[in-house]
Parts: structure tokens; C-alpha cells; sequence
């Protein structure tokens, strides 16, 4: 395995993201976390629910 530089490194970064679009990781990562955080609310909130009966 060969070790390259950072620039390098840096510079296939940059093209990788140059290729991948506008953003798609940033949204599937912002969708995620906000369908968790609505999961975790329901969770939490079903939890606190009362019964009366």
C-alpha cells in the first residue's frame, strides 16, 4: 500500500465531491436524523401517556 500525501488525498476529495452532486450524504444524513429525533419523540412521549381506565 502506498502512502500518499495530504494535498493529494485533499485533491481527490475535492473531486469526489465535485462528482457526487449537490449535497445528496447531507441530505439523506439531515432526513435520517430528523425521522430519529420524530422516532425518539413518539417514543418518549407514548411513554408518558396515560391510562384511564
Amino acid at each position: 500500500m502506498q502512502h500518499s500525501p495530504h494535498i493529494a488525498r485533499l485533491a481527490e476529495a475535492a473531486t469526489a465531491a465535485e462528482q457526487q452532486g449537490t449535497g445528496n450524504l447531507l441530505r439523506i444524513i439531515l432526513i435520517v436524523m430528523v425521522l430519529g429525533c420524530v422516532l425518539t419523540a413518539w417514543v418518549l412521549l407514548r411513554g408518558y401517556r396515560r391510562k384511564d381506565d
